[in-house]
């Protein structure tokens, strides 16, 4: 019989200790060693017990969950999923701690916790199993790529791409900033579905304006796309890509999950593959499940150039191997190198480096 994944609950709520190890415990594939109320008694816990996975509340006495994850992942780096608000604030943390090496989050209204949670529990268990095959990286390694990230890119020459459509889930924030951040101002413009509630897309896309060359937004219905810009799919609504009087632009969809997901990467290929296949550049990233894989097939089918992140920099290699075991993948590329191929691949009319 398989060893279970063991979880560490860190909560100073009673009652969603409780919860959280009732849903957990429900798993035959999870077994729940302990809850602990705060950070020190967590921390005594962690050595003793040596979790596979911990579930971390963000807002906590003595100290709150953002610091005990610097120490986590600083001291013993290992997989950590948030339970975060849905609110402004929580948004705001949440996307620090993703940026900090958690792996994952579940979201909680402020109102009826319960039941949110209960509704969620298919949710919470599998986000706890992919964190227990995630690839973590120390804090001290994150803080070198983002004091590594170049100050100033040199302009692309001569760009013959017309856009660049990316899809990410799980480890796609850190991904993203990854990319963004080493890509000159004067890019084509970036349309952009990273898996992720409503409440938290305008957050993240104001935190990557802060961090990028390229200005960062969240995508609005009509709005005319321009080169130099990057458009965030919002949490709720379905991105695609359209053309009128001649140029680029965003339409948002109303409408149900696709591939399980809404923004749904496969609506956003799709719609690419009717706009200007041939001077698309597709980019699938760290993301758990399958989300993207037919629309990317599709956009190749239609004459884009597709690259994809490989498995040892992903955080969970599920997006990626989807879509290059579907033979959509063109190339699959270390994180850090995926914005000198798209600089190499504009400036070289869509064609390969290689």
């Amino acid at each position: 019989m398989a060893r279970k994944i063991t979880v560490l609950i860190v909560d100073d709520s009673a009652l969603i200790r409780q919860m959280l190890t009732s849903i957990l415990s429900s798993d035959p594939e999870i077994q729940v060693v302990g809850a602990a109320p705060d950070a020190l008694k967590a921390r005594e816990m962690i050595k003793r017990l040596n979790p596979d996975v911990i579930t971390l509340d963000i807002e906590m006495p003595k100290m709150n969950g953002i610091d005990f994850l610097r120490k986590i992942m600083t001291l013993r780096p290992m997989p950590v999923v948030m339970i975060s608000t849905l609110t402004q604030k929580g948004a705001d943390i949440t996307l620090q701690a993703l940026e900090i090496g958690a792996v994952d989050y579940v979201a909680k209204p402020q109102q009826d916790v319960q039941r949110s949670l209960e509704d969620k529990a298919r949710e919470i268990i599998k986000k706890v199993k992919t964190a227990a095959g995630a690839r973590i990286s120390p804090l001290d390694e994150i803080d070198r790529d983002v004091k590594s990230l170049p100050r100033d890119v040199d302009p692309i020459k001569d760009n013959r791409v017309e856009m660049i459509v990316v899809g990410a889930s799980t480890g796609g924030v850190e991904a993203i900033r990854t990319v963004l951040g080493r890509l000159p101002e004067n890019m084509p413009p970036i349309f952009i579905v990273q898996h992720m509630p409503k409440q938290f897309t305008g957050t993240f896309s104001k935190r990557l304006n802060t961090m990028c060359s390229m200005q960062v937004q969240e995508a609005e219905d009509f709005t005319v796309a321009r080169p130099g810009n990057v458009y965030i799919a919002p949490g709720d609504m379905h991105l695609r890509i359209a053309r009128s009087k001649g140029e680029l632009v965003c339409r948002l969809v109303d409408g149900n999950p696709v591939s399980g997901h809404i923004p749904s990467v496969d609506v956003l290929f799709d719609s690419a593959s009717h706009v200007s296949p041939e001077k698309t550049i597709g980019v699938m990233l760290s993301g758990m499940g399958r989300d993207g894989s037919e629309g990317m097939f599709k956009l190749k089918q239609s004459g884009a150039y597709n690259l994809g992140q490989d498995e040892p920099s992903c955080v969970v290699y599920g997006m990626p191997k989807a879509a290059f075991e579907r033979g959509a993948i063109h190339k699959q590329l270390d994180l850090k190198k995926i914005a000198g191929e798209l600089i190499s691949l504009c400036e070289n009319n869509g064609e390969t480096s290689e």
